[in-house]
């Protein structure tokens, strides 16, 4: 019964030498096996002391045999595979040859793309003016209505239907309404364009750092931020094309007052030639 004992235990214990993948961890296990050989499967008491050595020397026996030849075995393969990774899928210099010039292409770059579009643009000098100006240029949407009211500071309200005919109040409503919202439009296009800059910045910056084998999620970003990007600029040609078309009425319009104001002029001339 001892010596089934024993060799369960040797089993055992070799299973968790060969389990361990640390030398910390094969150190522990060693100790542990020689404390439970000496105290649990130790033989009696007349034969304690060549039991223990007996023990001992197994024990030394299976590391220093089947174990230290599998560790041998592992740390040949891991050597292999670390050589493989870093001199034909993921060079090292290479690798660090591609992040120095991230990093030089940003130290370069990088400052002088923020300066100009940090330009101060603005122009206008009266107070009016420069109100409508800022709230133009300002990069922020919840002040439409600050928008609103600067526009109609700048360029008057719609004139009252005894000043005007209702064709021309209609034409200038249109006209300003169009014209807000492309500015509005603007306006949310800037602020996501300021949103756009930060998150290629951050892609910028993680390309520099970034560790073997992250390229296809950088690029799915990029890509991401790429889409992004096309679809505000076809929302601001969309607002373009739209105010064109309401260019393109307009001028259409006086076309047709000038039609209706012929049509009235040849009545009044067709009365005046008949009372004549």
């Amino acid at each position: 019964m001892h010596y089934f004992t024993f060799t369960l235990f040797a089993l055992v214990f070799a299973w968790l030498m060969l389990a361990a993948k640390t030398r910390r961890r094969i150190i522990a296990v060693t100790v542990a096996g020689v404390l439970v050989s000496t105290l649990v499967v130790a033989p009696p008491r007349a034969e304690a002391q060549g039991g223990i050595i007996q023990a001992i020397q197994a024990v030394l026996n299976v590391i220093n045999g089947t174990i230290q030849t599998a560790l041998n075995a592992i740390n040949t393969a891991l050597a292999a595979i670390n050589n493989l990774y870093q001199n034909l899928i993921w060079p090292v210099q290479l690798i660090n040859q591609a992040r120095a010039q991230i990093a030089q292409m940003i130290n370069q770059y990088r400052s002088l793309m923020a300066s100009i579009l940090s330009i101060d643009l603005h122009s206008a000098t009266l107070p009016t003016p420069q109100s409508l100006e800022n709230a133009i240029r300002d990069p922020q949407v919840n002040n439409f209505s600050a928008l609103t009211q600067a526009f109609g500071a700048n360029y008057g309200a719609i004139p009252l239907s005894t000043d005007a005919s209702q064709a021309d109040r209609d034409m200038s409503d249109m006209d300003d309404a169009l014209t807000l919202d492309s500015l509005k439009t603007l306006k949310i296009s800037d602020s996501a364009t300021g949103l756009e800059l930060e998150a290629a910045d951050s892609i910028e910056t993680s390309a520099s750092q970034a560790a073997p084998g992250s390229a296809p999620f950088l690029t799915a970003s990029a890509v991401v931020s790429s889409i992004r990007s096309q679809a505000l600029t076809q929302k601001m040609l969309a607002a373009e094309l739209r105010q064109e078309a309401a260019h393109i009425a307009h001028q259409n319009g006086f076309r047709k007052r000038g039609a209706t104001f012929s049509t009235q002029l040849r009545g009044v001339v067709m009365n005046l030639l008949q009372h004549n």
